[in-house]
């Protein structure tokens, strides 16, 4: 694959940046992801502590710090399970794998320059048992490839009896999950991916492979791990474009990019190689294999990043989430308005996926509410899925840019104490006050549909 296509297509790769540790609130996720009471809470306080708007009887959130809430050492996977106030929720922590002894066997790859796929399909054979520290020769001499114990991105062989692991044979079209509607065929990562996958995510949480029942989370993890990393790395290597050819725009034209960007993994990959023209300070050229090894332990090192945030993080918040969509009408009785205990979990990528799970694609949620860190009630827009900009539904226009006693007089609610310029957040002091805020969005919305 040559270098411009590598560049051009790093525009559909979006890094995932770790989410901020967030005191999780005491609706916990059980193995099966069953849900505990509803999340939403109210401005009255108690001793401090939201009280749940929906029932009659306070809803604590535990006082726990963040250091306190995220249970367990590096290495290893600790239960939660003594508080009273508290389900027994898995805390996982992320294992370091240095109860692996060394491995012998040899991964092949190619020689030459490398790319994204390899060298993080590498790095995924590595953290398992059979292939951990395993050397790596990079080749493209058959009699020498036939020496290895595993070999991926050449060859021209696709065979997992007999571990090989290519995708550039002519007729090749495997995709994941075997899914022909993914816009991208399985690159040597990929194939590492499907095959190992689960395995390379087991030994770094080692509870979700505990049980049957923990299985089905690991089997969530698996997917959405692919969905969010994998799948852009597949694409890039595979030639696939961020935008495709038959998209057209209002007027029937072509979408054009309207920048690129180079800060992916696969660029970053790319520019490690040593240039055409680069030499140290005695002269002498860079050793591709050392950097190849640069490039493979970076790969590693986003792979755990957004493992890390999947697991730590969007796991534990889907049950919240899914309580807040299950009770959407307590919330208000359009169902277009969820409330959350707090800001600070991820919840856009869980809404969109809890929507299609619940089938709620007639009546889209519009508005998220929540507390931000000082207390201050928020009311968040739903961006359209797959636009980081576009809102289903802004904050009306007038509203937008104004702040404080400003605010309350335009929008004739009382609390207000800003919107968003781009009318995509804004915020007030009380509970009823931002639900107000989104009660009065809908219907200025509606009316000026």
């Amino acid at each position: 694959m040559s270098t411009i296509r590598r560049h051009y297509c790093t525009s559909a790769f979006l890094l995932v940046s770790t989410a901020a540790t967030s005191v999780y609130p005491r609706a916990f996720l059980s193995s099966s992801l069953a849900l505990i009471p509803p999340p939403a809470v109210h401005s009255n306080t108690k001793n401090n502590r939201p009280v749940h708007p929906f029932v009659g009887s306070s809803f604590f959130f535990p006082s726990v710090s963040p250091s306190t809430a995220r249970l367990g050492t590096r290495t290893s996977l600790k239960m939660s399970s003594s508080s009273s106030s508290q389900n027994n929720l898995p805390t996982m922590k992320r294992a370091k794998l240095t109860h692996l002894t060394p491995s012998t066997k040899i991964i092949g790859t190619h020689s030459g320059t490398f790319q994204a796929d390899e060298a993080l399909g590498v790095w995924l054979l590595r953290q398992l048992p059979a292939y951990r520290h395993s050397p790596v020769v990079r080749s493209r001499d058959t009699s020498v490839l036939d020496t290895c114990d595993i070999v991926i991105d050449v060859g021209g062989t696709y065979d997992h009896s007999k571990l090989r692991y290519d995708h550039h044979q002519r007729g090749y079209d495997e995709r994941f999950n075997d899914d022909t509607t993914r816009c991208t065929k399985l690159s040597a990562s990929g194939l590492v991916y499907r095959h190992y996958g689960k395995e390379v995510i087991g030994e770094y949480y080692p509870a979700l492979s505990s049980s049957s029942t923990t299985t089905e989370l690991l089997d969530w993890v698996y997917k959405k791990m692919y969905g969010s990393f994998m799948e852009a790395i597949d694409a890039i290597d595979t030639g696939v474009e961020p935008i495709p050819s038959s998209a057209k725009d209002a007027d029937g034209e072509e979408i054009e990019l309207q920048y690129h960007d180079s800060t992916g993994l696969s660029s970053r990959v790319g520019r490690v190689n040593p240039r055409w023209n680069e030499v140290d300070d005695n002269g002498a050229a860079p050793d591709p294999d050392a950097r190849f090894e640069i490039a493979s332990k970076m790969c590693g090192e986003d792979f755990l990043s957004v493992l890390t945030k999947i697991v730590e993080s969007d796991l534990p918040a889907r049950s919240i989430v899914e309580t807040a969509v299950k009770n959407r009408y307590e919330c208000d009785t359009s169902g277009e308005i969820i409330c959350l205990p707090s800001g600070g979990l991820p919840w856009k990528s869980q809404v969109y996926e809890l929507e299609k799970d619940y089938e709620l694609s007639d009546v889209p949620i519009k508005y998220v509410l929540y507390t931000d860190q000082a207390g201050m009630w928020r009311i968040q827009c739903v961006s359209v899925e797959g636009k980081a900009f576009e809102n289903r539904l802004s904050l009306p226009a007038e509203w937008r840019g104004v702040r404080d006693e400003d605010l309350s007089d335009v929008a004739g609610i009382a609390g207000c104490t800003f919107c968003h310029a781009s009318g995509f957040i804004g915020g007030n002091k009380s509970y009823e006050g931002v639900l107000e805020m989104a009660r009065v969005a809908l219907k200025v919305g509606k009316g000026s549909d």
